[in-house]
């Protein structure tokens, strides 16, 4: 059976619409003159357990359906949706969306069902289905047990399995019905290491558009275990950072987040659109240095970010923003592709039928460049390693961002020495790009777990990157 027959199977299930009544709710919305408009049907069944103390404390299991309907007509955008799939729900819908778009009626030719298959990145199997409950719960018995076991010093362990099966589909005005099935799957551990009345934290997750059986496959719980204890152990050594400006080397992974956010969120068509971007008005012009070759590839299997098609049903693509330095494009949805009179490039999302898509990012990411990782620190006399960070903010405005590192070392002497903690990065997106000097040829993603949020909305993406020189950066510390 086909993902749109599947989809069409599981949205339609349980009230009275058919697929002949929501073309006719599509042509009704038609109706009015719009530029276009689409309906968005999504379930989404989600579970997930947690643990604390050695004991299972939690668990949750919920159901999300509804419809989303769109008419859009220059800058204007008129929405309505419903938590009841239903003919009646529908249509009020419909009608309240190309209402509030304020478009004249008109007479066009009737829109017939035209169903476009998408390319399958991930499987369509039900993670919430394909493992029991008893087994989902063992799996944090059996991360809490590793992690103590490993070191007497850890004093709490906090352990988490979720996963959720997102059934959608897409009928737009002006292009094919598209459909996608996805699961999502992650297994997360916290630990809290305690010593002469001092406590630091380490963590470890694996996840992605998959199945827990799937991580399993891929990641030892051991091994999960161990990590966190290791990040614990190495903060509960490290001493205080350093503040100045210096040579910092960002790992390769998840030290990504830093381009997703002081880079990234600028490329998104919005913000370039209506001027709030740095990046605004700058395509074919130097923004990096010759080193950066920046991308967001919403194709790649299995990846947490990735999209058989976005949520307004263009296909996603391998979109070059920054190439070898220089701003080749931004990231688009249908809107305001339109107004800017540029290519869509897959990048319209919604965090689920009650929300608008918007431009956003899936898995962006710096490309290899041509050097070893020991010869990228060997060539830092006095600077810092930045392995892993908690997180950070972008002012896409002025491109000043700040990034809080949760595991870091200083380099002395072309060597990695002693961990630091407290360590901020602060500074200018394009300005801190156009210093990038040397790029790994160790290109890794995240763990499956990037979650990104803009808008009040929050969305599934991937993060990656080799391993960078940022020959010169602000570091806030915390040593006196």
């Amino acid at each position: 059976m086909s993902t749109y027959e599947i989809a069409k199977n599981t949205l339609f299930s349980n009230g009275d619409v058919t697929e002949e009544s929501a073309i006719k709710s599509l042509n009704l919305l038609n109706s009015r003159e719009i530029d276009f408009g689409d309906l968005f049907f999504e379930r989404t069944v989600s579970e997930s357990f947690s643990l604390e103390e050695g004991i299972v404390k939690g668990g949750s299991f919920s159901i999300s359906q509804g419809v989303g309907v769109r008419a859009v007509c220059g800058t204007k955008t008129g929405f309505a949706y419903s938590d009841v799939i239903d003919n009646k729900s529908l249509e009020e819908a419909c009608k309240a969306a190309h209402s509030i778009a304020k478009g004249h009626n008109c007479q066009r030719a009737q829109i017939a069902l035209n169903v476009k298959p998408s390319v399958a990145l991930y499987v369509q199997d039900d993670p919430v289905l394909s493992m029991s409950r008893e087994k989902k719960t063992s799996i944090l018995t059996i991360l809490d047990k590793a992690a103590r076991a490993l070191d007497p010093r850890i004093v709490q362990v906090m352990a988490s399995v979720s996963c959720c099966h997102s059934t959608t589909m897409v009928m737009p005005t002006d292009a094919p019905t598209r459909a996608d099935i996805k699961p999502f799957a992650r297994i997360s551990i916290n630990v809290v290491m305690e010593k002469d009345g001092r406590r630091e934290e380490g963590s470890a997750s694996a996840g992605g558009a998959t199945l827990i059986e799937n991580l399993l496959l891929n990641n030892d719980l051991e091994e999960l275990a161990k990590e966190a204890v290791r990040v614990a152990s190495v903060n509960m050594e490290a001493i205080k950072a350093p503040a100045g400006t210096m040579t910092v080397v960002l790992g390769n992974g998840w030290p990504g987040v830093l381009i997703h956010e002081a880079v990234g969120h600028g490329l998104e068509a919005d913000a370039n659109r209506t001027g709030s971007s740095i990046f605004t008005g700058k395509i074919g012009e130097k923004v990096a240095s010759d080193a950066c070759t920046i991308v967001d590839d919403g194709t790649i299997k299995d990846r947490r970010g990735s999209l058989s098609h976005d949520d307004e049903g263009t296909d996603t693509a391998h979109n070059v923003l920054i190439e070898n330095g220089i701003l080749k494009g931004y990231m688009q949805d249908k809107q305001n592709a339109m107004l800017m009179k540029m290519k869509t490039t897959g990048n319209g999302r919604r965090e689920s039928y009650n929300c608008l898509p918007i431009p956003r990012m899936t898995n962006t990411f710096m490309q290899n460049g041509k050097y070893e990782k020991d010869e990228i620190i060997s060539s830092v006399k006095k600077g810092i390693y930045a392995v892993n960070f908690k997180g950070g903010q972008v002012d896409t405005t002025t491109g000043q961002f700040t990034f809080s590192t949760s595991e870091a070392y200083l380099i002395e002497d072309g060597k990695v020495t002693t961990p630091i903690k407290g360590a901020t990065l602060l500074g200018n997106g394009p300005e801190t790009m156009k210093k990038v000097s040397m790029v790994g040829n160790d290109l890794e993603f995240d763990h499956g777990i990037g979650s990104c949020g803009k808008a009040g909305q929050s969305v599934s993406v991937g993060i990656g990157q080799p391993t960078v020189k940022i020959d010169e950066i602000t570091v806030g510390g915390t040593e006196a």
